[in-house]
């Protein structure tokens, strides 16, 4: 089905656009009009979904905050058009005019709806909530300039355990970006294979954020750094480092042994599916894998050899918090 997009402020938005929000959220979702209707209606941009011949079939909002972080709501379809793929090409719609100005993407969905979403690239990353008496989850996107492209050619990409793609990266920003949306989406287990923890690669808010809410999600969750030098997080303060002493019965820090073979090439590996794979410790060269647990087996039984043979770092412990 052909679908045209409009755009409107909240204070130019035609008729349709209330209407169809309230025919669906009020009226059939029974979502109260106090909580419908909303301050943030005045500061988001408002998209109306229409037919070659104007009917309005749907209708979303797109805000952002802190400049990094767009956030879509209030995505609704009207019933006769549903499972014709309106909602699917909004949400690709908004996907491509936010991928160019944010680093994340964001949204609150309701819980059947989370295969949609996952269809488009969107993850969880909350435990299930309630809001207007309808469970709900929150999804995000870390990459939306690499998602928008990859919706031209498939489905559910960059999804931990279904994208089975190989996705290459030559640039630090692709690097980073495809370490986050690897790294955002382990359920349990992180391990980390380098050289050093590079404060540009490793100590980054976003990174840290990430790894923190990984390390608290339960009793279970592992995170394991190895690594070859740590001189480095000793003559410069490494929040990560900061983070690990806070919380050492979920992340740990060893250091390799020289007297045992190591691995020449450094690696991510998150639960049992996911990797990043780069070819050369000092390069931002190599490639990432979203469902790949062949190889993340074999790299999870060399790193667990390494692992064993290796040390706690002493100069470490010892710093002050």
């Amino acid at each position: 089905m052909r679908v045209k997009f409009r755009k409107y402020s909240w204070q130019l938005a035609p008729g349709h656009i209330h209407d169809i929000r309230q025919r669906v959220f009020i009226d059939e979702q029974k979502v109260p009009p106090e909580l419908e209707w909303d301050d943030t209606d005045e500061i988001a941009d408002h998209y109306l979904a229409v037919l070659p011949d104007n009917t309005p079939v749907g209708t979303a909002r797109l805000f952002s905050t802190l400049g990094e972080t767009a956030h879509i709501g209030r995505m609704a379809i009207l019933p006769g058009f549903r499972g014709r793929g309106v909602g699917e090409a909004l949400l690709r719609h908004l996907i491509t005019e936010t991928a160019g100005d944010y680093q994340e993407i964001r949204l609150s969905a309701q819980e059947y709806a989370i295969p949609f979403y996952q269809r488009s690239g969107f993850h969880v990353c909350s435990d299930r909530y309630d809001d207007a008496g309808i469970s709900h989850v929150d999804m995000r996107c870390l990459a939306p300039a690499l998602l928008a492209k990859a919706l031209e050619q498939k489905s559910a990409p960059m999804i931990l355990g279904e994208d089975s793609d190989t996705w290459l990266f030559s640039d630090e920003n692709r690097m980073l970006n495809l370490i986050d949306s690897v790294a955002g989406q382990a359920g349990q287990r992180l391990w980390l294979y380098d050289r050093v923890l590079e404060h540009d690669l490793y100590d980054r808010h976003r990174f840290r954020e990430l790894i923190s809410a990984l390390a608290r999600r339960h009793r279970l969750s592992e995170v394991r750094l190895l690594i070859h030098d740590d001189s480095p997080l000793i003559k410069r303060r490494h929040k990560l480092v900061e983070l690990m002493r806070r919380l050492p019965s979920r992340i740990e820090l060893r250091l390799v042994s020289q007297d045992y073979p190591v691995e020449d090439q450094p690696f991510m590996l998150a639960d049992r599916d996911g990797l990043v794979y780069r070819h050369d410790f000092y390069k931002p060269e190599g490639y990432a894998k979203f469902s790949d647990p062949g190889r993340v087996k074999l790299l999870a039984e060399n790193f667990q050899r390494m692992w064993d043979a290796g040390r706690s770092s002493l100069e470490l412990r010892e710093l002050p918090l």
